[in-house]
């Protein structure tokens, strides 16, 4: 029997702009739900990407843990297209954060004890079959929804206003349940640069990004490509998809 692999689109560690705290950021490949105004389109692909072992996602985790992170975060694409796998993999994240406890040094002086472990889905909890609900179980919280780009909001790590959090654990009411209805002035994000190119992480206002490439332009810095648009061909700006 094979060892399971889970498509993904990318990973970064850290990630502070969804979820609380210092976190592995995993974006999973494929959506079928194509929302109007999606910003990772790079995402929907159902063969693009690569296929990671899953154990390979869990040493990546386990590092992460040991470097004092504070939880997992996976979003993408749409995680639940995935469901088999994506639940082991969130099973065996579990099992590691319950052995090697999130007790670094800046996991400490934050106040955290067991790292949680946040799900993004587009789908809503009615649509989701026998397989997909059991992967949503591993999850301490779950922010479900389609992006609705005509529905802005200002509450936290959401990008339409009809998009749910849900704490479903008894770790994740501690973490979220202060973030249900929590609205902030000016949304957390994150710009990190590496060999594949310049990646925005976290959930952007509307005209953000537009604004971010006309000063990149302005400023004589040639984009080549964004996620955001159809014709984007290169990975120049990457934004966790708002609808999952």
């Amino acid at each position: 029997m094979s060892a399971p692999t889970l498509r993904i689109s990318r990973s970064h560690y850290p990630v502070t702009a969804l979820g609380p705290g210092i976190r592995l950021g995993v974006w999973v490949q494929g959506c079928p739900l194509a929302c109007h105004g999606c910003m990772s389109r790079d995402t929907w692909d159902a063969a693009g990407g690569v296929d990671v072992a899953v154990e390979d996602l869990i040493d990546r985790w386990r590092t992460a843990l040991a470097d004092g992170a504070t939880g997992l975060t996976v979003s993408g694409g749409e995680p639940l297209e995935q469901a088999g796998p994506l639940a082991e993999f969130l099973r065996r994240a579990a099992e590691v954060r319950a052995a090697v406890r999130a007790d670094g040094a800046v996991a400490a002086a934050a106040g955290y004890g067991e790292a949680d472990i946040l799900l993004y889905t587009g789908y809503e909890l009615a649509e989701l079959d026998e397989e997909q609900l059991a992967a949503t179980r591993y999850a301490d919280a779950l922010i479900s929804g389609r992006y609705e780009a005509g529905q802005p909001t200002d509450l936290v790590w959401r990008g339409s206003a009809n998009q749910r959090l849900r704490p479903l654990t008894e770790l994740g009411l501690r973490r979220y349940a202060v973030s249900v209805d929590k609205h902030v002035p000016a949304p957390p994000l994150q710009l990190r640069v590496d060999e594949s190119g310049v990646w925005v992480i976290g959930v952007p206002r509307p005209g953000t990004l537009s604004r971010i490439d006309r000063t990149l332009r302005q400023a004589g810095l040639v984009v080549d490509g964004v996620t955001w648009r159809a014709s984007g061909k290169k990975e120049s700006e990457v934004l966790p998809c708002p609808n999952d």
